[in-house]
């Protein structure tokens, strides 16, 4: 497999595990409501860290990009993936290392932001009092996961970008086209089809395929 491709199947499966990470509870938040009692709710990637999502699409975009680019165009997607990722490495790692904000919680599922109902949005009433809050590590690894791959194919990509491969114009393929055509006219000159092809392309065939025809 080319290396640039390896690195762009890398980018891409970085930008499918953070994206499958964004989906999962990052925190659970347990609150007491003096009017409906204590109550448990999730929050999954995507609300609590909103620029993951960005992120991830933008490493997607990055690997496709890193497929069908030039040489110098897939060294600068593998730079721009390796920041990225490390980018989208920042808050899963803060998830792991650091205590969640009480107060940003609260505003997530009192504002309706984290919830997906529209008959229902706010998930904790504005008086509710957040008792307890459990974090999943496990949601926080596996992004990192996903960040590590993305990382790991970006800098391979930056390194190893490959080698362009030819692309002929317009112009190369008329001309390869004009340089068969005359070498059938010197193998069968009275071939009609090669006859109507030369015409086609503007060859005199009865100059041995030398010049151009003249129409008048």
């Amino acid at each position: 497999m080319k290396p640039h491709v390896l690195s762009a199947l890398l980018i891409g499966a970085g930008a499918l595990v953070v994206w499958i990470s964004s989906r999962m509870p990052w925190i659970t938040v347990t609150a007491y409501d003096d009017k409906s009692g204590e109550t448990t709710q999730s929050i999954v990637g995507a609300t609590w860290s909103t620029e993951i999502m960005a992120l991830a699409l933008v490493l997607a975009a990055a690997a496709v990009a890193g497929l069908v680019l030039r040489r110098f165009g897939r060294r600068i997607i593998g730079v721009v993936s390796a920041i990225v990722a490390v980018g989208a490495s920042l808050a899963p790692l803060a998830l792991l290392t650091a205590e969640p904000d009480a107060d940003r919680a609260h505003q997530l599922l009192a504002s309706g932001i984290a919830s997906q109902r529209a008959s229902d949005p706010t998930m904790l009433s504005e008086w509710a009092e957040i008792t307890a809050m459990d974090t999943h590590p496990l949601s926080a690894v596996v992004a990192l996961i996903g960040c590590a791959l993305a990382l790991f194919g970006g800098v391979l990509l930056a390194m190893r970008p490959g080698i362009n491969t030819p692309r002929s114009n317009q112009y190369e393929r008329k001309a390869a086209r004009a340089e068969r055509i005359r070498v059938d006219l010197e193998e069968a000159p009275e071939s009609g089809r090669v006859l109507w092809d030369a015409l086609d392309e503007d060859i005199d065939p009865t100059e041995g395929g030398g010049g151009p025809a003249r129409r008048g």
